[in-house]
């Protein structure tokens, strides 16, 4: 039994302990205290909500980290896919002026400017395809069959073929699986990134474009003038290469990994934004294959030389993509933003032609400038306006959505893709003054359709 002491010269409680129950004096307190009932004490329950939440915390820091890892991997290994796909497609604009001399006939001008684009019912009907097939051998087929494609194309150097409807029917099946690649990535992408910060990642995301044409011209370059069959080997075993990457590594949806599915967009516009990449994909593409031909005719610049300074407009369009993602982020108003663009790139093309060969030095200016303007707006409309209309909240529980509204988009661009090159090969036998003409419509009227969204936003915006 405890025997409790008090000792009056010292004025301490002693606890004398016989059978060594209690064996601080803190336990022997707060037994012996009466107002150790009044304080609280933690339950078991309130314990396990503590121990819950704490784990909580640490599984959601956890995934965060693992969706970010995911997330980068996904926008690297689908901006090396696009890439890819452009510096396959560079070689014809780069080749086309030795080709036609060391071949017994002159390559039309609609498959020479516009190879890819023949089948511009492809992007719709590959759109259709990526909503029920998965994305990741979807992509893996297209980049291996743009490979082998290529590699055909390349191989009729070695074996001294010199039929028309060889190229043509080449050109035909190439530009079919090549259509394969903006609805696979652009849907890719999509599932893995929200509406914030959007326009930036996607600016950024999207310089895949510019730096694929800028790759593909170099290599078509280094051959064009020695062995040109090899400037369509080389890009086409490049990517068949990335789509064996894409197949080991990509992982097209978040849920396969338990990953969170990002937040919707709010935008409207397929209509209006689809007709007006029609018009900035056709000046965009007719620079694209056209440009390297008009440098060449309009200066004392080699083959190779010209194809190289060409590169500088994708250049520009690096930065005029980034640039677009930023302002619309900060605004939130994609259509004025391409408006903007859009206003300074037509008075913009007319003096690239009428000064851009002044000397050396301004061309290479005036061109970074072209580039920037004209492929600011093609960008963003391509990558983070597809995707906010695709991700839109009317279409939430149909995943296939994004993959329609892209092509869709893309589909109507790759008409204007199509037909700028084509005019642009029959106007320039009349001068080269014309083809520009042509442009600087062009952007005028995307920029009036830019203006009619614009409008329809606002008015959406103020009924609210």
């Amino acid at each position: 039994m405890d025997t409790l002491v008090y000792n009056s010269h010292w004025g301490l409680l002693d606890s004398l302990v016989e059978n060594q129950e209690l064996s601080t004096p803190f336990q022997t307190c707060a037994s012996s205290s009466p107002l150790s009932s009044l304080i609280p004490q933690p339950s078991e329950k309130a314990t396990a909500y503590l121990l819950d939440k704490e784990g909580d915390r640490e599984n959601k820091e956890r995934n965060e980290v693992v969706s970010l890892r995911y997330r980068s991997s996904i926008l690297l290994l689908t901006f090396m896919a696009y890439t890819c796909y452009h510096l396959s497609r560079k070689s014809i604009s780069v080749v086309k002026n030795v080709l036609n001399q060391n071949c017994s006939f002159q390559m039309p001008d609609g498959l020479n400017s516009s190879d890819i684009h023949w089948c511009d019912w492809a992007p719709f009907s590959n759109g259709y395809v990526a909503e029920r097939v998965n994305l990741r051998y979807f992509l893996t087929f297209g980049m291996i069959m743009s490979g082998i494609f290529s590699y055909l194309f390349g191989l009729a150097y070695s074996l001294s073929i010199h039929s028309i409807w060889y190229f043509v029917i080449i050109q035909i099946l190439a530009g079919i699986v090549q259509t394969t690649g903006w609805p696979g990535v652009v849907s890719v992408v999509g599932k893995w990134f929200g509406k914030e910060k959007r326009g930036l990642i996607f600016g950024i995301w999207n310089s895949h474009t510019s730096i694929g044409n800028i790759l593909g011209s170099v290599i078509a370059g280094e051959f064009v003038e020695t062995n040109w069959g090899v400037s369509f080997i080389a890009p086409g075993a490049i990517i068949a290469f990335g789509g064996f990457i894409i197949f080991l590594f990509l992982v097209e949806n978040p849920s396969n990994v338990h990953c969170d599915l990002p937040t919707s967009g709010e935008d409207k516009g397929v209509i209006e934004f689809s007709l007006c990449l029609f018009f900035a994909k056709l000046v965009s593409y007719t620079f694209l294959y056209w440009l390297p031909l008009y440098i060449r005719s309009s200066t004392t610049l080699g083959p190779a030389l010209s194809g190289d300074l060409s590169t500088l407009f994708d250049v520009g369009g690096i930065v005029g993509g980034i640039a677009a993602g930023v302002v619309s982020d900060y605004t939130g108003m994609y259509a004025t933003t391409c408006s903007v663009m859009l206003t300074f790139a037509a008075p913009m093309l007319f003096v690239y032609e009428k000064f851009g060969t002044y000397n050396f030095s301004v061309n290479i200016i005036l061109l970074l400038i072209a580039g920037l303007l004209v492929n600011g707006p093609y960008a963003l409309i391509t990558t983070a306006v597809s995707a906010e209309l695709g991700t839109h909240h009317s279409l939430q529980g149909n995943s296939k959505a994004l993959a329609t509204v892209t092509a869709i988009i893309d589909g109507t661009g790759s008409i204007g893709a199509a037909v700028g090159p084509l005019l642009a090969g029959v106007i320039s036998s009349r001068g080269w003054e014309n083809v520009f003409y042509m442009l600087i419509i062009s952007d005028i009227i995307a920029l009036m359709v830019n203006i009619l969204q614009t409008s329809q936003s606002e008015l959406i915006w103020h009924s609210l």
